[in-house]
């Protein structure tokens, strides 16, 4: 029997439990996404089962997306107050193609501005400069960057930037979803971040996935991500085994930015299930470095000022007064400028020169062309090149490592192909062979994050590779006590993320405490404990505790989610050595369960020998009487050392645990009424895209409506289903309705779209029903007619059957009242015969006088009934009445004229039929063979009467018998059940079952009868 309190799970329940955990595993299973942020382009990868690790392709079926978001006022209402309706969103190159038209109205590489403040940043300041067209604002509540659209009104909210990019994020979600197929789900994600994102950075990327309706697996940094990808088909030494760990470097270097990350490449042993053991791969980081301004957009940046000083010293631009500043500050000339920059930079990676042209620049009358060298290139980045280095010695010096120690240098992002950026890290490296390039320098990254993503979730099983962050800042806590504020260092900028410390604190009354991150010191969560003051009291009160011998201590982690410090859980303890006596402990010593001290004390070998030991008898020796004197006396020391000892106190530890409550203190989320807005105006931007999206469908439906009409109007059977006026009205219609298309209604709503697109179908669609139902019918009637004759020939078969059935009782009547007549109530004996064979032709020498018993009713040979045959009559009757009606009817009117029968109407009475004859042939064939003791004993009777000379008399010998009987030949038969061939297997027609054995001694056949069906 288990012990009290505890219930033994039974076997079914396991089993019930693993089914549902089973289910809910396969529910849960969905797709995840890999997202690759980066400044210029984002990039996704998708894992999905049967999908491994591909490649989210844009709506132009490109593999990257460019990392811009673009509103495109309507034609008829520039505002939303006044349509109504959101202007249109466009993505990716889409939305920088509209620049130059609308540089007030794209906001691109909004990443660098994710997380900081509106006044105090140098970074803010470089994308207005370069983006000019664009109106910021401050966000009020959290002072971060915001932007006013000219779309909207004045009175309308600004754009926050994690709003702005939450739209791009649910773009390349509803692409990965497209990807994924219908009815799949992605909610979960993994984003890279560079190494150098502070606290605020990271919570404004959570904060925009959420917005775009994703859940964060994890923050994986790009160094990290890229050497994850790296290690998925590899494997590395075994340091269990005295194998040597890969040491290699990622050299990643983007539009926005260059990072250096020192990584750790390794196998261990470890346990697995049971007694096995298993091999896994690890990739640990032990450094970085970084330089935040140092990427493409930098040296476009560099282009962008030539092409402007360039412009500004041509003679025609001097004499009309133009200035660089104030060419700088012009929207669309910038916008121009910076589109040209980029492509100039990625021309002279491949080659030696290059060079632009533009028409109207800053001024209608004048044009400019811009011609650049790579020599000139360099020239002008010969400061960058020099920054090349930063971030490597900085990675280095982080995990106190030498160049010597290195295998390679794995290159990836787009800038690292410029050739001054390659030569210079040559030189550092100080060898081309430690240039690694054998990763896609463009898709590792993302490859890495999706491989993450599969991992973390619980829907895939990947390689197991287990990775380790590190926080990239110092961590501290921070509190204050009394008048001062103490403060401790908990993590260095290489601790792994998910290590955990136990910090223990003074502290003996509620408090605030703070993690803040140094570099400059920002806070990044306050924690307010809400019951540790009580908890403390409780343990003096209850516990006899003192004050001074309580400590308070909180368990804090770098999170594996984001790399950010978080409390998990704090307590209060100090170790006692009483308490006071409670209700429960007075219960439990009156029903004398009491505490095991004292006199609960287990008892020693000693005690338990001497209480078990036997009386011993009375002709005991001295000997043993000496004996067990040494004993006892044993005993009683032994007992008197026990008690002392159960005297002694025993310490214990009292713990209770702490309730706090946390708050975020690096970048305070919107309120709670600014994020409800934020989340419906996402969610009106979605409704106002699908009911554009219905627009554009209705336009072009309508349109494709227009062209078609001018087949019809030339096609012989729309002609032969209507007349002249008819087609006239439809000409007129349709070229009414083209000319509007291509006028006011170019900008007409979806409801007016749909009701001229209904109207044009009201004229169309009568007559090409007519067309149509003129060409399906004779088919169909045809089809109707084979039907009828099928039910028909079924009919017949059915009245045979039972004809024979009627001739079958007849038969089994008169086989009664004949063996009633041979039977006799006296017993006969024959004569004795030497012949000892002459008992294998006659039948039993003896009979028994007995009273004739009168048989049963023969059993039916047949399974239909009159219901049968009446159904099916009257159902033939009925459609064929039906048909000849409605063909008459319709043979009245002229192919102008609405057809009154329909080839829907033919088809269904058709298959009503087949399917009446179908199941009638289905219960004939599921009709079960005839006992074998019902057939011995039929052929026993027959036997019997043909020796006593009584006539025999068969079915087809009664059939032809009856006046105006026809009989159904099998060819007949056979053809019914051929035509529905398509609808039933076909059955084979036997012949009679036979009865074969021999006769024992009381008369009856022992033996096999063989039986098969008949229609």
């Amino acid at each position: 029997m288990p012990p009290h309190g505890r219930r033994r799970v039974s076997a079914l329940t396991n089993v019930l439990i693993f089914l549902f955990l089973f289910a809910y595993t396969a529910s849960a299973a969905s797709a995840v996404l890999g997202i690759d942020l980066g400044t210029e382009y984002i990039k996704a990868a998708l894992v999905k089962p049967g999908i491994p690790l591909e490649i989210v392709l844009t709506k132009d079926s490109k593999r990257k997306e460019t990392a811009a978001v673009a509103f495109k006022a309507s034609n008829i209402n520039s505002k939303k107050s006044e349509a109504g309706t959101f202007p249109e969103r466009i993505y990716g190159g889409d939305a920088l193609a509209v620049a130059p038209r609308f540089p007030s109205d794209v906001y691109p590489n909004l990443k660098p501005l994710l997380g900081l403040s509106y006044n105090s940043n140098d970074v803010v300041s470089t994308y207005k400069e370069r983006y000019p067209g664009l109106r910021t604002t401050e966000w009020k509540g959290r002072g971060t960057v915001g932007f006013r659209s000219p779309s909207f009104e004045e009175a309308e909210e600004p754009f926050l930037v994690e709003e702005l990019l939450a739209m791009e994020l649910k773009n390349i979600r509803a692409n990965a979803v497209a990807l994924a197929g219908k009815g799949s789900t992605i909610q979960d994600a993994v984003i890279t971040v560079p190494p150098f994102y502070t606290a605020e950075e990271k919570t404004a990327v959570t904060l925009a996935a959420e917005l775009a309706g994703l859940r964060v697996l994890s923050l994986i940094s790009d160094g990290l991500s890229i050497g994850l990808n790296y290690a998925t088909s590899r494997t590395f030494p075994t340091i269990n085994e005295g194998g040597k760990p890969e040491i290699h470097l990622v050299y990643d270097m983007g539009a926005g930015s260059a990072t250096a990350t020192v990584l750790r490449f390794q196998g261990r042993t470890v346990k697995d299930v049971g007694r096995f053991n298993k091999t896994i791969q690890e990739v640990q980081i032990l450094g970085t470095g970084w330089d935040k301004t140092l990427g493409g957009d930098a040296l476009n940046q560099l282009i962008v000022n030539d092409m402007v000083k360039k412009f500004t010293d041509m003679d025609q631009v001097k004499a009309l007064g133009s200035e660089a500043k104030q060419v700088k500050e012009h929207g669309r000339t910038m916008a121009k400028l910076w589109k040209e920059a980029e492509r100039l930079r990625q021309v002279l990676s491949a080659n030696t020169e290059t060079s632009a042209s533009f028409e109207g620049l800053f001024h209608e009358d004048v044009n400019f062309k811009y011609k650049l060298t790579r020599a000139e290139f360099e020239k002008l980045a010969s400061d960058y090149a020099d920054r090349v280095e930063a971030p490597l010695r900085n990675a280095l010096e982080s995990a106190k490592l030498d160049f010597a120690d290195v295998s390679s240098v794995i290159l990836h992002g787009g800038a690292v192909r410029t050739p001054f950026v390659q030569k210079q890290l040559e030189s550092i490296v100080g060898s081309a062979d430690k240039l690694r390039t054998n990763v896609n320098s463009d898709e590792a990254a993302v490859f890495g994050a999706a491989f993450k993503a599969a991992g973390i979730s619980p829907s895939f099983r990947v390689k197991e590779i287990r990775t380790n962050d590190i926080a990239g800042y110092s961590y501290g806590l921070r509190w204050d006590r009394g008048d001062i504020e103490k403060q401790q260092m908990l993590f260095v900028p290489t601790s792994q993320t998910g290590a955990e410390k136990q910090v223990p604190l003074k502290a003996t009354e509620d408090l605030k405490l703070t993690l803040f991150e140094s570099s400059p010191s920002r806070p990044v969560i306050d924690v307010q404990t809400q019951n540790l003051t009580a908890s403390v009291d409780q343990l003096v009160d209850k516990f006899g505790c003192a004050k001074s011998d309580i400590s308070t201590s909180f368990a804090i982690r770098l999170s594996p989610v984001d790399g950010l410090p978080e409390v998990l859980r704090g307590s209060v303890s100090c170790e006692t050595t009483g308490q006071k006596p409670g209700v429960v402990d007075g219960v439990k010593d009156f029903f004398g369960f009491g505490s095991k001290k004292g006199d609960q004390e287990p008892l020693n070998d000693e005690q338990a020998d001497s209480s078990t030991a036997a009386t011993p008898k009375e002709d005991t020796s001295a000997t043993s009487s000496v004996k067990e004197s040494s004993m006892s006396d044993a005993t009683s020391t032994g007992t008197a050392s026990a008690a002392e000892k159960s005297k002694e106190p025993k310490k214990r530890t009292e713990i209770i645990h702490i309730d706090f409550s946390i708050e975020p203190a690096a970048l305070p989320p919107p309120s709670a009424e600014g994020l409800q807005r934020i989340k419906d105006r996402l969610t009106a931007f979605d409704a106002s895209d699908r009911s554009r999206l219905k627009r554009e469908e209705t336009l072009n439906t309508l349109e494709s409506f227009t062209y078609k009409a001018r087949d019809l109007l030339d096609d012989e059977g729309f002609i032969a289903a209507s007349t002249e006026k008819h087609r006239t009205e439809v000409e007129e219609q349709f070229k009414s309705a083209s000319d509007w298309l291509y006028g006011d209604g170019a900008d007409a709503s979806r409801e007016v779209l749909k009701a001229r697109l209904d109207a044009l179908h009201s004229l169309v669609d009568p007559i090409q029903k007519r067309k149509d139902e003129a060409a399906k019918r004779p088919q169909q009637v045809q089809s109707l007619k084979e039907a009828l004759n099928q039910t028909k020939t079924m009919v017949s078969v059915i009245k045979q059957q039972m004809e024979y059935q009627s001739v079958a009782d007849k038969a089994s009547s008169l086989e009664s009242s004949s063996s009633s007549e041979a039977s006799s109530p006296s017993t006969t004996t024959a004569p004795t015969s030497t012949d000892d064979f002459a008992d294998l032709d006659d039948d039993t020498s003896t009979s028994i006088s007995a009273t004739a018993t009168p048989s049963a009713k023969a059993p039916p040979l047949f399974s239909y009934s009159e219901e049968d045959l009446q159904a099916i009559t009257d159902a033939h009757e009925s459609v064929e009445s039906w048909l000849n009606s409605r063909l008459a009817e319709q043979q009245k009117l002229s192919p102008t004229d609405d057809p009154v029968i329909l080839s829907t109407e033919l088809a269904a009475k058709s298959k009503e039929l087949n399917d009446m004859v179908m199941n009638l042939l289905t219960k004939q064939m599921k009709t079960p063979p005839k006992s074998k003791k019902s057939k011995v004993k039929s052929a026993t009777a027959r036997s019997k009467s043909e020796k006593k000379g009584k006539p025999t008399i068969s079915p087809d010998d009664i059939l032809e018998e009856m006046p105006g009987a026809e009989k159904v030949t099998e060819e007949e038969s056979s053809e019914a059940i051929k035509q529905q061939g398509s609808k039933a297997t076909e059955s084979k027609t036997k012949g009679q079952g036979k009865a074969t054995g021999k006769k024992n001694g009381n008369g009856k056949v022992k033996g096999k009868t063989e039986a098969h069906g008949e229609l």
